[in-house]
């Protein structure tokens, strides 16, 4: 993949698919800055320390780094094993500040890469009320608006059921902006450190389905491939998408061999 060359910006770069992110852009020619609560071990040319539940954290760690950006990745997410407010206000409202304040540090024909989930698969029954949400103007409102308007739920699905819509929406307003680009990459399970925080919240029953349906489950680097295929110069024409990297569960769902999970 062609990332010769190219400054990215990756959340969630101390463990899991960040940090496979960060090894495969490295190898592959590029440089990597890193935000992270914690410190990565991916040879990174930067590290900087943010809370991305925080958006004054996120301003402050922005400060802190100079010059532009080729790709935003942004990687970070927690799962819903979390109180329900701090798992929206890191996988969306966080995401999509760190995004917006990156807009003019983007060079032309630069790439956004948002890592939602397949567990925000029920976004098309959600949709009024998620542009509601994606409607809001600041981190602050946004919040305001989750407090207000519980929902039915993992709120983790509907974290990344929001990130996906936001992706979606997005695609025509980036291009507008020096030729930007924003695509989604929608995993199922990973095996992370946080699978057994999954497992938890979405039932080890339907994990252990999906694994037995496929053979395994995906590994870090599977999806990091396809996080860094959107970042690259070889997807120049990818925009406002989403590339589920699941292994075929969803294809088979959506074929009907599988029964859909709820939401």
């Amino acid at each position: 993949m062609d990332v010769q060359g190219l400054r990215c910006l990756v959340t969630g770069t101390a463990s899991g698919i960040g940090d496979a992110v960060a090894r495969q852009l490295v190898a592959a020619g590029a440089t990597v800055v890193s935000l992270d609560r914690n410190t990565p071990t991916a040879p990174v040319e930067q590290h900087v320390k943010v809370d991305l539940a925080d958006p004054a954290s996120i301003d402050a760690a922005l400060e802190q780094i100079d010059g532009n950006f080729d790709a935003l990745l942004n990687v970070a997410g927690i799962p819903g094993t979390a109180p329900a407010d701090l798992v929206f206000k890191v996988n969306f409202l966080g995401m999509r500040h760190l995004t917006e304040s990156l807009f003019e540090r983007l060079n032309e024909g630069g790439s956004i890469v948002v890592v939602s989930s397949t567990a925000g698969f029920g976004w098309p029954q959600r949709l009024d009320v998620l542009k509601e949400v994606v409607a809001t103007e600041s981190f602050a409102e946004g919040e305001k608006w989750f407090a207000e308007h519980p929902q039915q739920g993992n709120a983790y699905n509907f974290s990344k059921e929001a990130a996906t819509v936001y992706t979606l929406a997005m695609g025509g307003a980036v291009r507008e902006m020096n030729e930007l680009r924003i695509n989604a990459v929608l995993p199922g399970p990973v095996e992370t450190p946080i699978l057994a925080d999954f497992e938890e919240s979405m039932g080890k029953e339907t994990l252990d389905g999906v694994k037995a349906f496929l053979g395994r489950h995906a590994t870090a680097a599977d999806i990091a491939s396809a996080v860094v295929f959107l970042a690259s110069r070889d997807s120049r024409w990818i925009n406002g998408t989403t590339l589920i990297a699941d292994g075929g569960i969803t294809g088979a769902v959506l074929a009907g061999l599988v029964p859909a999970p709820t939401i």
